[in-house]
C-alpha cells in the first residue's frame, strides 16, 4: 500500500543530510531524517495549501489543536486541554526555551548521556550549568542509575532534561522507570522537560510509549513535554512542533522565554502536521513494520562483522547506537567514511567509542552501507591488513 523501497534522489535539494557528502560516493546515515517520501495524505495537504496561493502570517489552526488532542488521547490515553499546547518551530528550539524559562543564571540542568547534542548545548546557551550523568550500561543495555543521578545533584539543580524514547541508545522506558523519574523530580523539586519526539517510533513488539506527564497530575504540573510529527512522518524540514504544558504558571514562563526570539510557524508546517495526525496512522503502521525489518537486518549484519561491533537493543527510533570500542579503531567515524558510509560520531553525544547509524532508508541503501562497512572491517582485520 505504501512504498518504502523506492530510492528518492535527494541530491541537489539542499538536503543537510546529503549535501555533507556532495560529490563523494558516501552514503549519509548520520542526521535523523528519513529517506522516505512523507505520507501521501501529507503531500496532498501540502498541494492543497500551495494551490491556495497566499502564504501570509499564520496562527495555529484550531483544527490542528483538536487533531493533536485526539491523537494524544487515542495513542496514549492522555487527555490534554487545547490551551496546554504551545507551538514551536522545532524541538531544538523547545530545549533552548526550557533552559531559559526554568531557573536563573548559573543554576544547574541535569541530563543523561549519551544524548542528542542540543541537550548538551542548550543549558550553556542559557547561562546554566550542565550536569551530564552517564546512563548505566550492562550487557549492551542502557538504564538510568538513580544513585548516580542523585549524587550529581547540587543546591542549584532546577531542571532535568529527559528523552523518551531515548536518542541515541534506543530505549523505550517502562512504566516503573518513568515512575522512578517522576518520584526523583518530585522529591528534589525539579522541573522536567521530557523530549518525546520519537514517541510514534516504538519498534519492539509488546512495548508502548507512555508520556511522563500522563502518569499523574502531580508530575504533569512539573513537566514540559516536547512533541512533533517531524520524526514519525518525516517532516523535519517543515518546522512544526509543540510543547504540552499543563501548568498555567509553567506555560507563562515558557511563553515569556519565547518572546521576541521564537518565530511563527509557516503555513505548510501546520498543514502537514494536521494531515499527519488526522490521516497518517496507516502509513505510520506500515513504516514501523519496515523499520523493524531494517533494524533486524542491521543487527544480524553487525553480529557477523569482524571487530566486535554491536548495537544496543533498538526498542524505539530508527537510530542504531553502535559500540565500536572492541574494534580498536582510533577514529571509527573517519574509518567508515573512508569506506563510503557517513555515520555520526558518538563524541557528539558525549559517547566516545560509539557511532550512530540512521536506518530510516530504503533497504537497498541500508544493504549497500552494511556491505561497505563489512568489507572495510574485513580488510582492516585481515592478517597483515
Amino acid at each position: 500500500m505504501f512504498d518504502f523501497d523506492t530510492v528518492v534522489d535527494r541530491r541537489g535539494t539542499a538536503s543537510e543530510k546529503w549535501e555533507r557528502y556532495a560529490g563523494r560516493d558516501i552514503l549519509p546515515m548520520w542526521v535523523a531524517d528519513m529517506d522516505f517520501r512523507s505520507p501521501p495524505a501529507v503531500i496532498a495537504a501540502l498541494h492543497r495549501r500551495a494551490d491556495h496561493g497566499v502564504f501570509g502570517y499564520t496562527a495555529p489552526p484550531a483544527g490542528l489543536r483538536e487533531a493533536i488532542r485526539v491523537h494524544l488521547a487515542a495513542a496514549y490515553a492522555w487527555e490534554v486541554a487545547p490551551e496546554w499546547i504551545v507551538f514551536l518551530p522545532g524541538l531544538g528550539t523547545g530545549l533552548n526555551v526550557v533552559c531559559r524559562a526554568i531557573g536563573e543564571d548559573h543554576d544547574d540542568v541535569l541530563t543523561l548521556v549519551p544524548i542528542y547534542p542540543p541537550f548538551l548545548s542548550a543549558p550553556r546557551f542559557a547561562r546554566r550549568g550542565l550536569i551530564a550523568v552517564r546512563l548505566a550500561e550492562a550487557q549492551g543495555r542502557w538504564e538510568i542509575d538513580f544513585e548516580r543521578l542523585q549524587a550529581a545533584l547540587t543546591p542549584r539543580s532546577r531542571l532535568f532534561l529527559f528523552c523518551n524514547p531515548h536518542n541515541p541508545v534506543g530505549r523505550v522506558y517502562r512504566r516503573r522507570e518513568l515512575e522512578a523519574v517522576a518520584e526523583f523530580c518530585l522529591r528534589f523539586g525539579l522541573t522536567v522537560c521530557s523530549d518525546e519526539i520519537h514517541a510514534g517510533l516504538v519498534l519492539e513488539p509488546g512495548l508502548e510509549h507512555r508520556p511522563l506527564a500522563a502518569l499523574d497530575p502531580e508530575i504533569a504540573r512539573r513537566t514540559i513535554t516536547l512533541l512533533s510529527p517531524s520524526k514519525t512522518f518525516n517532516l523535519a524540514g517543515l518546522g512544526c512542533g509543540f510543547a504540552v504544558i499543563a501548568s498555567e504558571e509553567l506555560r507563562r514562563r515558557f511563553r515569556r522565554a519565547m518572546a521576541g526570539i521564537v518565530p511563527m510557524i509557516n503555513p505548510f508546517g501546520y498543514a502537514a502536521a494536521e494531515a499527519a495526525y488526522r490521516e497518517g496512522e496507516p502509513w505510520r503502521r506500515a513504516l514501523i513494520a519496515y523499520l523493524r525489518e531494517n533494524r533486524d537486518r542491521l543487527t544480524r549484519a553487525l553480529a557477523g562483522m569482524p571487530g566486535g561491533l554491536a548495537a544496543a537493543p533498538i526498542e524505539g527510533t530508527y537510530l542504531a547506537w553502535i559500540d565500536v570500542r572492541a574494534s580498536g579503531l582510533k577514529d571509527p567515524a573517519a574509518f567508515f567514511e573512508a569506506a563510503g558510509v557517513g555515520l555520526q560520531d558518538g563524541r557528539d553525544f558525549a559517547g566516545p567509542g560509539f557511532l550512530r547509524l540512521n536506518f530510516g532508508c530504503p533497504r537497498r541503501l541500508l544493504q549497500t552501507a552494511l556491505e561497505r562497512m563489512s568489507r572495510a572491517l574485513e580488510n582492516a582485520f585481515r592478517p597483515g591488513g
